[in-house]
Order: structure tokens, then sequence, then C-alpha cells
């Protein structure tokens, strides 16, 4: 899904405004959120640094992925270093945008578990199951010899 993200300020400079859009049909835009900010709070995040501003930046309503939201950040920084009036566009293909962060992640579980398959192959059992001795089974239930069943007599 193609999204966008507008970035601007309302009329008397006071909120920083997020409108996400996403493709729901094909070559339309939708909007799907749009999420205002105290001016004051992401200028004073912006001064701390990318972390603080995706701190800022995600709410309950409008909450991105990892990869999106260190992107809206950048985008907010340079609209707050730029000091622009104009609205900003970020413009997101998420299939190509999120294919090599589950490939990344998928990879790396595949090395962890080789890791930990590989230590389970060199550890040592030391344990009962080389003996040769014949399991001994004491059961209160035997079949008798005369009830056995030819399976071709049933049919």
């Amino acid at each position: 899904m193609k999204q966008q993200y507008t970035i601007l300020k309302n009329q008397d400079n006071s909120r920083l405004i997020i409108r996400e859009f996403g493709e729901l049909d094909k070559d339309s835009l939708s909007l799907l959120c749009e999420e205002s900010y105290d001016d004051a709070a992401v200028s004073s995040a912006v001064a701390a640094g990318r972390e603080k501003v995706i701190a800022v930046l995600r709410t309950k309503n409008m909450y991105p992925p990892r990869g999106h939201a260190e992107k809206i950040a950048d985008m907010v920084m340079d609209f707050y270093a730029a000091n622009k009036s104009e609205p900003v566009e970020l413009a997101i293909d998420e299939p190509a945008a999120s294919s090599k962060e589950i490939l990344t992640e998928a990879f790396m579980g595949i090395e962890e578990d080789a890791e930990i398959i590989d230590d389970l192959l060199e550890e040592d059992f030391d344990g009962d199951s080389d003996d040769s001795d014949e399991i001994k089974i004491d059961s209160s239930i035997k079949i008798a010899d005369d009830d056995a069943v030819d399976v071709e007599d049933e049919l």
C-alpha cells in the first residue's frame, strides 16, 4: 500500500499537523488520520534529536512503523530547520519500504536459530540412552493368543 504523509502548520503557526493518506483504491489516496501537535513540544523535541521527535509524533491514533517514523521525523526536523510555512509531502511505497525490514528480521531469526541448533548438536548427552538392557513392562493387561483377530475373516 502506498502511503503519503503531509506535514504542515496551522494558520497561526501554533500547531504542527501531520496527515496520513493511504492508497485504498488504485491511484486514489484517502485520508487515514490527521494528528496535530503543540508547536512548542515539537520544537523542543527537534532540539533533542530524532528519537525524541519520534516519541512525540507517535500517538494512540498515529503510530507508524519504525522505518516510516524515522522518515517522518527527518522531514519534521528539516521542516523546522528551514522554518517552512508551505506543506511538505513524504511518499512511501510500503511493500518496497517494509520488504527490506522483513527480510532482515527473517535473516536474523535464521541466524539465531542456526546458532541454537549448532549448540545442541555439540552438547554431550550423558544418559541411559546407550544402555542395551531390554525394557521390562509390568502390565496387568495381557492379550491371549486365542483372541487374535484375522483381518481377512472380518471382511
